[in-house]
């Protein structure tokens, strides 16, 4: 047996966090990682998106049995995980965030799901806050009256607020799994197959839209999109994108939603 084919015959899912300024968190999350027995050392690509700083002489300080992918210039979150992807070998791939962490050991169950239904392509996971409060992260795909919604204060009057439940698929986190049209690129596994089929993620999407785009595209390619309820990874996010439209982030959010329209359109109810 070769060492590649004995690696995946240990662990079919190898993981990629893309660093950008973040490296004490992506140290937690590998620990988080690590402690809880996901996946080994050696099946971790860690991507420092060219943040410019002293992420990557940090990175390898701290976690020097971890592969560290460097590139001198950030092209955005989509391009930093398909450099990461491109230095896996497993048939599944975790894509996390940094500002994440596992708590147990729970994660096993999305790797199940892709192995027992050949036609799933993405699961998502079960995002928590760190009051463990679930944070919603398989959803509907947007309308206009939708976005209206989750950047008012419209979502706080009843009829608006049954709307915005129902594009958030509150009642859906039942049973084991369930479909969902996106889930969160804060925390996913996929499909390589899938993936592959695609072109990787669209690194037209610079920021934000990446993961409803990556979603949107792996099931017109035939693929289903699902999640894994309880399923757990403790998601200590920062909104950036609902600071307001007039914002850097709120303007790239903006941009990207823009696209995204142009590439798949919208329905406006």
């Amino acid at each position: 047996m070769t060492r590649s084919s004995a690696r995946n015959a240990t662990h079919a899912c190898d993981a990629v966090i893309v660093n950008f300024r973040t490296p004490e968190l992506v140290v937690s999350c590998v620990r988080s990682i690590r402690d809880h027995g996901i996946i080994p050392d050696d099946q971790i690509v860690v991507v420092e998106n060219g943040s410019g700083d002293d992420s990557a002489t940090r990175l390898r300080a701290e976690l020097p049995d971890i592969p560290l992918v460097v590139t001198q210039d950030n092209q955005g979150f989509g391009a930093g995980v398909n450099l990461g992807v491109a230095h896996t070998q497993s048939e599944f791939i975790l894509v996390l965030n940094p500002d994440t962490r596992f708590v147990d050991r729970s994660f096993a169950k999305a790797v199940a799901l892709l192995r027992a239904d050949p036609t799933i392509g993405i699961v998502g996971l079960d995002l928590r806050n760190v009051d463990t409060s679930r944070q919603y992260s398989a959803r509907r795909f947007y309308s206009l009256v939708d976005i209206a919604i989750r950047r008012s204060r419209l979502k706080r009057l009843a009829p608006f607020a049954r709307r915005d439940a129902r594009h958030l698929m509150t009642r859906s986190w039942v049973g084991d799994s369930f479909a969902a049209d996106w889930v969160m690129g804060t925390g996913f596994v996929i499909r390589r197959a899938a993936f592959d089929a695609v072109g990787g993620m669209d690194t037209d999407f610079f920021l934000y839209m990446e993961d409803v785009d990556l979603c949107q595209s792996v099931a017109d390619a035939g693929w289903r999109v699902v999640a894994a309820v309880d399923a757990v990874l403790i998601h200590d996010h920062q909104r950036a994108s609902a600071s307001g439209p007039l914002s850097r982030s709120g303007r790239q959010h903006l941009r990207s939603l823009a696209r995204y329209v142009r590439k798949h359109g919208m329905r406006p109810f």
